[in-house]
């Protein structure tokens, strides 16, 4: 197929359509997770749905089937380098392929430093940073033997280059993140395999409940668009990040936080 016939092609088609791909999405019981399955699923690919709570799994199992399309549940704890195996072997079997990937489960910490112990540091490093890496392995691994090419999204933050007291582990923890994509993407570009990362601002997900009113008030007033984040908006830049529209996308962390960063990150 000549490039011409490529682009014209791609002009009548739905660049964003996933129909006959399989999608995986770590931490996809909840929040930007399920938005994301779900994301994924309206688009017509297949989803596994991975994370350590069954039950929120499977609510989200159901909605996927709600919309017409197919889930598969796997629990999966990030700090299990067995399970993380375990978890793209069962995906695989399950559906003979690997598209995308959506690397979004993570942990938060908030506290200074003084109030910091060693173990709070390896909690947080063993799931956003070795659990992602080793997954990361895995999922290349994968679509490397398949010769198809694929994407991969991680979930970053937008805490990975601004500064906020009491972040210290979590944002070094992202960071990590922004660095090995950007590595990766020149490992990997040369397989057709893209991997990116989305940055969220301040989202309303389980993840942030408990926040005072105020707190949430002001990040909102300090935004360029004067709202919060729902998950879906980060969601569906991950999905879209997955599609042919973002095919020549690579080693990015993409912001997705409503212009909080413009006047400088707080």
């Amino acid at each position: 197929m000549t490039q011409t016939t490529t682009l014209a092609a791609r002009a009548h088609g739905d660049l964003a359509s996933m129909t006959g791909k399989v999608a995986l999405v770590t931490g996809g019981g909840t929040g930007i997770g399920r938005a994301a399955a779900l994301g994924f699923a309206r688009k017509g690919a297949q989803v596994v749905l991975a994370a350590r709570r069954a039950a929120e799994l499977q609510q989200v199992a159901a909605e996927v089937a709600e919309l017409g399309g197919v889930a598969e549940v796997i629990v999966t704890d990030l700090q299990d380098p067995d399970a993380v195996v375990s978890l793209v072997e069962r995906t695989v079997a399950r559906f003979g392929r690997l598209d995308a990937a959506f690397n979004n489960a993570g942990v938060a910490s908030f506290s200074l430093i003084d109030q910091q112990e060693l173990a709070e540091f390896d909690r947080v490093m063993s799931t956003n940073v070795r659990g992602v890496w080793w997954l990361l392995k895995h999922e290349v691994a994968t679509m490397r033997a398949a010769g198809q090419g694929g994407s991969i999204v991680n979930t970053s933050s937008i805490a990975a280059t601004g500064g906020t007291a009491g972040l210290s582990i979590y944002a070094a923890s992202k960071a990590a993140l922004d660095a090995m994509t950007r590595v990766l993407a020149l490992e990997l570009g040369g397989d057709g395999i893209r991997i990116n990362n989305v940055s969220p601002g301040m989202t309303l997900t389980p993840m942030n409940e408990g926040m005072p009113a105020p707190m949430l008030d002001a990040i909102a007033a300090h935004t360029a668009l004067k709202r919060l984040a729902q998950p879906e908006d980060v969601g569906d830049v991950a999905v879209w990040l997955c599609s042919e529209g973002a095919r020549y996308v690579t080693g990015q962390s993409i912001l997705v936080d409503g212009g909080f960063n413009i006047p400088g990150a707080r």
